[in-house]
This record gives C-alpha cells, sequence and structure tokens, in this order.
C-alpha cells in the first residue's frame, strides 16, 4: 500500500511540473520580439496548437508553421528560422486559392523569389 502511495504522489507530482499538454497563441505575449508564456518572464520554448501551429525556441518561432483562418481553411504554411521566414511559403486566400503574390521563397524574413 505504501508503495502505491508513493507512485501516486510521484506521478502526481510529474504532471504538475510538466508544461501543459496545449498552449496556443493566445496564451503567449510578445514583448520586444520574444514571445514568452503570460505571466513569465522566461522566453517561451515548446509548441503551439489550434489556429496557429507551430514550435517556439527561446521566444521565437522555428521549424514548420501553419496557420489556419478561423473556419478552419489553411490560411499559410512555411518555415521559420530564429523567428524569421525561411524558405518556402504558401499563402492562401479565404476561397482557398494560392495566392502568389505573398507566396515564394523566403531568407532571413525577406522574399528572394517566387
Amino acid at each position: 500500500m505504501k508503495l502505491s502511495k508513493t507512485l501516486l504522489v510521484i506521478l502526481f507530482i510529474s504532471l504538475l511540473s510538466s508544461p501543459s499538454w496545449s498552449e496556443t497563441i493566445d496564451d503567449l505575449v510578445i514583448r520586444e520580439g520574444t514571445y514568452y508564456l503570460k505571466f513569465s518572464d522566461v522566453p517561451f520554448t515548446g509548441e503551439v496548437t489550434g489556429q496557429y501551429q507551430g514550435s517556439f525556441k527561446n521566444g521565437k518561432r522555428e521549424g514548420a508553421w501553419t496557420v489556419y483562418y478561423s473556419d478552419g481553411q489553411l490560411f499559410k504554411k512555411g518555415n521559420y528560422k530564429n523567428g524569421k521566414q525561411d524558405g518556402a511559403w504558401v499563402i492562401h486566400n479565404e476561397s482557398g486559392q494560392r495566392m502568389p503574390q505573398f507566396s515564394g521563397i523566403f531568407k532571413n524574413g525577406i522574399k528572394i523569389s517566387d
């Protein structure tokens, strides 16, 4: 019986100390270009889900990102490196059509080609 209680306590503590299962972009605040969890002074590292889906590393967007319109339709998809668009990005209008004037190849946050 004592072992069972010990295991339950360990499980409970590990659940409390682990990060939230699901953060959304609304759980974050941005200060001077860096994202933080609300009420925190530590730059956010982790994933967000919901309308904005992607990862943060030290408060900057990093890796693959997908953003949806509020109705669930795909808005844009691409990659970030150190918080800036990097690589191929595809942007869609609300009808689902690709918008070539905004889509293209980005480096360091600047569009370098279509």
